[in-house]
């Protein structure tokens, strides 16, 4: 047999390409930077991942690529303030501050935006933002449905933007080797790839500490965006993560990283089918969380394999993320040190005993987001892979919240029942 990234793909480049043909690059109409200029960067969110990850982040390369944060928002002024201040020290010299996203977007000499924000407010951003011509940074999921997915995706192609979606883990030296490996061939024919990514209790619960936050600090309607306007719940917002309203859960914090390292490492794009099951076995309490703290998708992929998707908000042990083909498997539940082997092989293949996947040195991903906005080049997470994550957790999402397996259509971008 041989490896589906040699054979089994060729016989899906047509449809995939149909898949994303809505997706064709067009003329940017984004300002082109020059090699000397100055990059100046807006961040929108300045919570967990804006502060603690991209702030430093593009911090830490602001020297060698002359990038400076020049505007920040939040619509938590504990945040924001939070984040001038660090902007001040950085820089010498205070950034605009917005509660709003629409103002900084307005605000000309802004080149590039960072959206660090809830997973419901990632698609309406990154669309405006494209519409201001600004290039972005767009934290993952990138959707959590098909309409907003595809209006997000075709504003960004037709205004030319540069952007990075914040799947890291295809920055890691671990992950290109574990990529490298699996293009030789080297696994055989793949059948399936599973993870288990448990934890004592749910990720949401972990953000109540925030409480108690006053209304008065709150741009609660910027919070709400798009959302039905109801009375200001500071639960609702230091605990957005474990509400279905606002977010999918395990399925977009943490099936959306996984699903994009299987893309990457194969090469495949979408899955055809997902069938899902979930519900809240342990975690009930005053909150009323209706993200569900057990999860399980199964995911058909066209190239012949197929994916499994785990959550036990229950207990933390027992975490495994693993590549099964028919000369043996890829552990990679270590990112930083992944391992190969000819373990349960069906076939003689090359591999045998346990060792390591050589690591391929790369720019981080921040800095490859950096890179790419000068020379205009494809970033490692480039629009497309958010299209791609993003249609595999939509599906397993809808799959969950009704009860019944979940089709995709690649040319018509649809997701149906069947």
């Amino acid at each position: 047999m041989k490896s589906p990234s040699v054979s089994n793909r060729r016989e899906f480049l047509k449809s995939a390409a149909a898949g994303t043909a809505a997706l064709a690059t067009a003329a940017s109409h984004a300002r082109v930077l020059g090699a000397n200029e100055r990059i100046s960067i807006g961040i929108i969110g300045c919570g967990q991942r804006g502060f603690g990850a991209h702030m430093p982040g593009v911090h830490k390369h602001a020297k060698e690529q002359n990038v400076e944060i020049t505007a920040v928002c939040d619509v938590w002024t504990e945040y924001l303030e939070r984040a001038a201040a660090q902007v001040q020290e950085w820089h010498g010299r205070a950034p605009r501050k917005f509660t709003a996203y629409e103002e900084l977007l307005a605000v000309k000499d802004v080149d590039a935006v960072m959206i660090a924000t809830p997973d419901f407010q990632h698609c309406a951003q990154l669309e405006a933002s494209a519409k201001a011509n600004k290039h972005a940074y767009c934290e993952k999921p990138l959707a959590m449905n098909m309409a907003e997915l595809t209006s997000a995706c075709d504003a960004v192609k037709a205004a030319g933007i540069v952007v990075q979606i914040g799947t890291q883990l295809r920055s890691s030296p671990g992950t290109v080797g574990c990529k490298k490996l699996y293009e030789t061939g080297a696994l055989g024919t793949i059948s399936r790839v599973e993870q288990f990514r448990n934890g004592n209790r749910p990720n949401w619960y972990k953000r109540l500490v925030r409480m108690p936050i006053e209304e008065s600090e709150v741009n609660w309607r910027s919070f709400l965006m798009h959302k039905p306007y109801r009375p200001f719940s500071d639960r609702l917002f230091a605990g957005w993560y474990g509400y279905r309203e606002f977010c999918s859960g395990s399925i977009g914090q943490f099936m959306s990283h996984f699903i994009d390292l299987v893309h990457y490492i194969t090469g495949a794009q979408f899955p055809s089918s997902a069938v899902a099951q979930g519900d809240t076995f342990i975690w009930k309490d005053e909150y009323h969380f209706d993200c569900p703290d057990q999860m399980q998708a199964t995911l058909t992929y066209p190239e012949g394999f197929m994916v499994s998707y785990c959550t036990n908000f229950g207990n933390g042990s027992g975490n495994r993320t693993v590549m099964y083909g028919t000369h043996g498997i890829m552990d990679f539940s270590n990112r930083n040190k992944p391992v190969v082997s000819g373990a349960g092989a069906t076939e003689k293949g090359s591999l045998r005993g346990k060792a390591p996947v050589e690591p391929v040195e790369c720019s981080d991903h921040f800095l490859d987001w950096l890179q790419c906005l000068r020379s205009r080049e494809t970033p490692v997470a480039p629009i497309e892979a958010g299209y791609q994550h993003s249609v595999a957790c939509i599906l397993s999402d809808l799959a969950y919240e009704t009860g019944r397996r979940q089709v995709y259509d690649q040319r018509k971008r649809e997701i149906s029942e069947g």
